[in-house]
């Protein structure tokens, strides 16, 4: 039997016995090794690639030289920058060469030295604010509100992602592991639209954190994109280096070798007899960021067609779960195991989408096999020893977790679930260490709310109440919409008598936190304590709906209605 997560009880109600819920401990996902320049991070926006400790002067190498000095060719020294990634030196010698007069066109090639350095140059620019769109899936608040496509109101079970309940089973208990307002539970690992869903309201909309490093909704997707494909655009300081109004596009789309650095994907496909893949990922890419989602699905249809490619198969599920298609996904991805065997980022999408659809067990045996491949895979190592912490194996969650920690991963939610698991592994010698540690290393006021959360739980366990409400209460000065912790004060303010703060609070919580079922069941108990029996059927109604299996719901709505029938 799966042990009950440990709630702080309040004094049992007269005639019920059943104690007020607490909300959940609280395990934070893990972001992980910070995003690299060609990999969407974690939380699906790209960071800025990482700079030299110091940028050598243009025309000289790194090692303070002049690239003639060494004896070097300029065109050739800016191409081994570019080949080592150090992508600034690079423009900067390129910059050089397109300064001079236009060379004489090399006898080996049908490019001048100019049209080379040009092209190396554009090629530099681009690497350096390059993002990876296929972690980069981020649904702004006009994608979600405004979205046109029909998706079936009564979806069968376990073929929709964007519905609530339509797990196909072996997901955890609400009582046991937490929810996110869409309903799925909590990962183990911060990824893009993994706190989600679909909001009913507008207000739910914007109260809904979107990405892994603010709990600030973006407004449009399209924000997440602009600001890296204009940067190139002004890193000169005489103007744009690529003036798009003076190209002409025809021409240059008739040179494969130079048309990748542009965006002219319309017209190289028809130059090409549409029998180049590249091109047509490009226009599938293009269709993905206007919203068409059968027109890029056709496109990278045709492109797997012609050549078989991991990025397409992954930009294709892509589109099949926007379209909210999981089962059409993970054919997909099974599909590409047979031609791509092993293939680690195969596996992972497959293990992502049924921790989504509430299949953990098939998630964990998934991510089991993505170490098989990657023993050093972050998400599958962060995945499974979550999945052990909620199913009351802190000891085995703890080996994960400090398997990460010898990888080198040095953050605020590695030594906050370090503390958890050797609180509840008894390991009490490491547990205030490692959450001092985790304060310490706290970058923002809401993970600094998660660790003082779960410190009011390492509080309520050893017996100190009085800690554990300044706890709680230090966690709502760091967070005010944490609903979690206003549903742990109300529940210490029931043991104290304070029943209208207790109320208040528990209103409070179950504003912020619809899809919660604790704040609805405390408010029925309450409402019933008081007399007031109609408040108290309403609520647990909603704590029903938000649980439908919730035991102590169901007794207390069948002593309800056996009241309500004798009047």
């Amino acid at each position: 039997m799966p042990r009950r997560a440990p709630f702080p009880t309040a004094g049992q109600p007269a005639g019920t016995g059943r104690a007020p819920l607490s909300a959940h401990s609280r395990l934070p996902r893990c972001p992980g090794a910070p995003p690299q320049p060609a990999e969407a991070g974690p939380g699906g926006s790209a960071a800025a690639p990482a700079r030299p400790r110091s940028a050598p002067a243009p025309g000289r190498s790194s090692r303070g030289a002049p690239a003639g000095e060494m004896g070097l060719e300029p065109l050739f020294q800016a191409w081994s920058y570019f080949r080592r990634r150090k992508f600034r030196e690079c423009s900067d010698v390129c910059s050089q060469i397109l300064e001079r007069p236009p060379g004489e066109q090399e006898l080996d090639s049908e490019y001048t030295v100019f049209q080379a350095a040009w092209n190396l140059k554009t090629r530099a620019l681009t690497e350096m604010v390059y993002v990876d769109e296929i972690d980069m899936d981020q649904e702004g608040i006009a994608e979600i509100i405004l979205d046109e496509n029909a998706i079936a109101q009564v979806a069968r079970p376990g073929t929709s992602l964007k519905l609530p309940g339509t797990g196909q089973g072996g997901g955890p208990s609400p009582a046991v592991r937490p929810v996110t307002q869409s309903g799925r539970p909590i990962t183990g690992f911060v990824r893009p639209s993994t706190q989600s869903g679909r909001p009913s309201t507008m207000e739910q909309a914007i109260r809904t954190p979107r990405t892994a490093l603010t709990a600030r909704p973006i407004t449009s997707a399209s924000g997440g994109y602009v600001r890296p494909g204009t940067a190139s655009m002004i890193t000169n300081p005489d103007g744009p280096f690529i003036n798009l109004s003076r190209l002409n596009l025809t021409k240059y789309a008739q040179k494969p070798k130079l048309a990748k650095a542009l965006d002219l994907a319309a017209l190289a496909t028809e130059y090409a007899q549409f029998k180049d893949w590249w091109w047509k990922v490009q226009i599938g890419k293009c269709y993905y960021r206007l919203g068409l989602y059968r027109e890029a699905e056709k496109q990278f249809q045709s492109a797997l067609k012609q050549q078989d490619m991991v990025d397409t198969i992954l930009y294709l599920a892509k589109v099949y779960l926007r379209l909210d298609q999981p089962v059409t996904a993970l054919n997909l991805f099974k599909q590409g195991l047979e031609r791509f065997p092993g293939e680690v980022t195969l596996i992972c999408g497959i293990a992502r989408i049924y921790e989504e659809m509430n299949n953990i067990s098939s998630a964990a045996e998934y991510y089991k096999d993505v170490l098989k491949q990657d023993n050093t895979h972050v998400e599958a190592i962060a995945c499974i020893g979550s999945n052990h912490f909620y199913s009351d194996q802190p000891e085995i969650a703890l080996r994960f977790y400090r398997r990460l920690l010898q990888m080198g991963v040095y953050n605020c939610q590695l030594f906050n679930n370090l503390g958890l698991c050797c609180f509840y592994a008894q390991q009490y010698d490491m547990t205030l260490s490692s959450f001092e540690r985790a304060l310490f290393l706290a970058e923002n006021e809401e993970e600094t709310a998660d660790v003082w959360y779960n410190l009011g739980h390492v509080a309520v366990g050893i017996g100190d109440l009085n800690l554990a409400y300044q706890c709680f209460k230090l966690t709502l000065v760091n967070n005010n919409d944490y609903a979690e912790a206003y549903n742990n004060l109300a529940v210490l303010e029931m043991r104290k008598g304070h029943t209208e703060q207790a109320r208040a609070l528990l209103q409070t919580a179950s504003s912020l936190a619809p899809h919660m079922y604790e704040p609805h069941f405390n408010v029925a108990i309450l409402s019933e304590k008081v007399g007031d029996l109609q408040r108290s059927y309403t609520a647990a109604q909603k704590s029903e709906e938000a649980f439908p299996g919730h035991v102590d719901t169901q007794q207390l709505m069948k002593q309800l209605k056996e009241h309500f029938a004798m009047l």
